[in-house]
């Protein structure tokens, strides 16, 4: 190799470390820089309390959290358009919200609370209540349940027993 050739060569060799160097500083310009979305406004996270209470839905207060070992569940349920649950009740403190569709729920006492996608709802707690998807497309709900390890954390009254499958309410 002649030394023109050698110099063209190192020439090169530092231009492409030149860039190589702006890419990866560039690049890492860009990671450190706010994510952005598509219409070019940064990326902001959001956070919405949906409810905080003391108290269930229809004002009664929750109790303390029982002694144990705590177990956690995280359950997403879908109830099709139409299906009535049978009455049951929570042991333990839960709250969750609708994703999708409408739920109506109904305490054994009368109280009514009627949820569209996107509310949250702190449950009863060793209360009867029931849920029915008074909509035209299935209901979609998570919800959490701060329980304890072995223990339930929905028990269904008497009457429901004979009859665990959901029914059908009229159209």
């Amino acid at each position: 190799m002649s030394v023109r050739a050698a110099t063209r060569h190192q020439t090169r060799l530092k231009t492409r470390r030149c860039w190589l160097a702006l890419l990866l500083i560039g690049g890492g310009l860009l990671l450190a820089s706010p994510r952005t979305l598509a219409d070019g406004e940064p990326a902001e996270v959001k956070v919405q309390t949906l409810v905080r209470s003391g108290q269930a839905w229809n004002g009664t207060q929750l109790p303390a959290y029982p002694s144990g070992e705590p177990e956690v569940t995280v359950l997403h349920i879908t109830i099709p358009p139409g299906v009535r649950l049978p009455m049951h009740i929570h042991p333990v403190i839960n709250a969750g919200m609708l994703i999708r569709g409408q739920l109506l729920v109904i305490s054994e006492a009368g109280a009514k609370v009627q949820l569209k996608a996107g509310d949250g709802l702190i449950e009863m707690v060793n209360q009867p209540h029931y849920g029915t998807n008074n909509g035209k497309e299935a209901a979609e709900i998570v919800v959490v349940y701060a329980g304890v390890k072995g223990k339930p954390i929905t028990v269904l009254e008497p009457a429901a027993k004979a009859s665990p499958k959901p029914r059908l309410t009229a159209p």
